[in-house]
């Protein structure tokens, strides 16, 4: 099998993985609550990265880290999984799948705003077409989804799905300075032993429950195919690839087969504005993207 063949299989491993991931948030939330299902999933993700630096024998790396690398990786665990994902979660407790699943995948144009504020590099003009395409997107969905407050949509839960997005944009950031510096594997493990470490404290003053085992089990289908196996199928894609845009160009499919997902198993009934909303989201990002920059390629989960 040629390389760019097992290129588009693990990819679409990646995209069908993410894809059902909002739907696997909504069902474990019935069991669990979000820092219950977080400490699974990361706890879980954490024993994949480890059996990773195992078989590829890489465990030699970390002895190399210096003092500054293990306190950047410290900050990097709180980061992602502990801030970015308790506060996804517990959007997806206040809201509709397909309302928080879309407003999070608007990270890019929040990476944006925060490489113009913060790395001084300004927006080419054009790239505002793209944002404001997105925004668009994000409002239509906010507002075409029902009422906001008084026991429509939540506000709360508006404001933490943002807020998702500029924690994602953030690790991002912070991530890609360490790329050509540390192997990928290691920074994954050291994240998430960091961050399990922090919700494993974290479980001494809240009152934490793992009684029932579907809750178990789907927190554990969130660590493996939202955090774990999605991750390395998408970085083996890449590696093997000679279009990595095409490969980019796949993880768009994900949150439109995530709203199928949502609908049949979750049984939402995903209103027109839902459609349009991401339609707008993902044709922002995407210009933005292909028709303007000449950077490197944004990337995100669903």
């Amino acid at each position: 099998m040629k390389d760019d063949t097992k290129a588009i299989i693990y990819a679409c491993i990646a995209v069908l993985s993410w894809s059902t991931v909002a739907t696997s948030f909504k069902i474990a939330l019935t069991y669990l609550t979000h820092y219950e299902m977080l400490l699974i999933a990361s706890c879980t993700t954490l024993l994949i990265f480890t059996l990773l630096m195992t078989f590829q024998k890489k465990w030699k790396l970390i002895a190399r880290l210096t003092p500054r690398q293990w306190g950047l990786f410290a900050f990097l665990g709180l980061l992602n999984p502990v801030a970015y994902y308790l506060v996804l979660f517990k959007a997806y407790a206040l809201l509709p799948a397909q309302v928080a699943q879309p407003i999070n995948y608007a990270w890019p144009i929040v990476l944006l705003v925060l490489l113009a504020l913060f790395a001084h590099q300004p927006i080419p003009p054009k790239k505002y077409i793209g944002m404001f395409l997105s925004l668009g997107g994000v409002a239509l969905i906010s507002i075409g989804s029902g009422s906001i407050g008084d026991g429509g949509i939540s506000l709360f839960g508006l404001l933490l799905a943002a807020l998702s997005a500029l924690l994602w944009a953030s690790y991002w950031i912070v991530n890609n300075k360490l790329k050509d510096k540390i192997d990928s594997s290691v920074t994954l493990f050291m994240s998430f032993l960091f961050g399990t470490v922090y919700l494993l404290a974290g479980t001494f003053g809240t009152d934490v429950h793992l009684s029932t085992l579907p809750g178990v089990l789907a927190g554990v289908y969130v660590g493996c195919f939202e955090m774990g196996i999605s991750f390395l199928c998408f970085g083996l894609a890449i590696r093997k690839t000679s279009n990595p845009a095409l490969i980019n160009q796949l993880c768009y499919l994900a949150p439109f087969l995530s709203l199928f997902f949502i609908a049949i198993i979750l049984n939402e009934r995903i209103v027109a504005t839902t459609y349009a909303g991401l339609a707008l989201i993902v044709s922002g990002i995407v210009f933005n993207q292909y028709f303007v920059s000449t950077r490197k390629d944004f990337r995100r989960k669903a």
